[in-house]
């Protein structure tokens, strides 16, 4: 079943086009960098992330907060943020289930989301957010150096972005994918190191039925909200490259331009995994 599902998350990227976005009124932008980790591997390229995208804010005109805490997970907190940015977080960043469903609601109310390298690996256990991401972390390869292919130029955050980048990252694979998002860009996986042939059957095991890419940046609107996703970005040499900063900036500005107003009027549910409301 997760193969077809894909499958679905691949071929489904082809058909898509964006609508002309309205210029963003930057200085009407305030965006939270989330960098709570839970227990297990804590990423070096964090603090470099914030970093990065404090230096973006100033330089295009928005505000940018950063906070480890959850306890910033409120809703009158959140309410002033255009969007959150999770950067490289990794397993459960909530303190209690009041918290996620303050940032459920959030979304609902129409709040943003972007999503930077492990972030699939968060709150794995969360079926709501896995849905919201669009899948969960299940395997990545070592890092190395590999070819990157944007399917959907038209993109925001494909525009400064080769149509052909080699890149060293981590080429990360998902399970449990949600078929609604839409593929701007994927790895492929046919020019990884064969060379180990364990990593080989483990890479043949995640990529199940695919024969050559896997979705790299995606976008979609769930739930009330706005997501957009990119799995590169290992390396805290990234976050002084101009090329993956224009990677970043435009899934930002995506967001940006989609989220139109914070309403938690429209926010429905009452407990944080509650079924989806269509």
């Amino acid at each position: 079943m997760k193969y077809s599902l894909m499958l679905v998350w691949l071929l489904m990227a082809g058909s898509i086009s964006l609508e002309a976005q309205t210029p963003v009124n930057w200085k009407s932008v305030k965006v939270l960098v989330y960098k709570k980790n839970g227990k297990g591997f804590v990423h070096d390229n964090i603090p470099y992330a914030a970093q990065a995208i404090i230096d973006l804010g100033k330089k295009h005109g928005f505000k940018v907060d950063t906070s480890s805490l959850p306890s910033v997970m409120t809703e009158d907190n959140l309410k002033q943020y255009r969007m959150l940015i999770f950067t490289s977080t990794n397993n459960d960043v909530f303190d209690t289930d009041a918290q996620r469903l303050a940032f459920r609601r959030y979304i609902e109310a129409g709040g943003g989301f972007v999503g930077i390298h492990s972030v699939t690996g968060t709150e794995r256990n969360w079926d709501w957010f896995k849905m919201l991401l669009g899948g969960t972390f299940s395997w990545h390869d070592k890092f190395q150096k590999f070819k990157v292919q944007v399917i959907h130029p038209k993109h925001p955050s494909m525009k400064g972005t080769p149509r052909v980048w080699y890149k060293e990252d981590e080429c990360y694979f998902a399970k449990e994918l949600y078929p609604g998002t839409h593929v701007v860009m994927v790895n492929d996986f046919s020019g990884l190191d064969t060379s180990n042939a364990k990593l080989n059957e483990t890479r043949t095991k995640n990529a199940g039925n695919l024969k050559q890419y896997v979705p790299s940046a995606w976008y979609h609107d769930f739930d009330g909200g706005t997501t957009w996703c990119t799995t590169l970005g290992h390396d805290k040499k990234d976050y002084a490259d101009p090329v993956y900063l224009k990677h970043i900036m435009g899934g930002i500005e995506y967001v940006a331009a989609t989220v139109k107003k914070i309403d938690f009027s429209k926010s429905y549910a009452l407990s944080f995994n509650e079924p989806v409301k269509y």
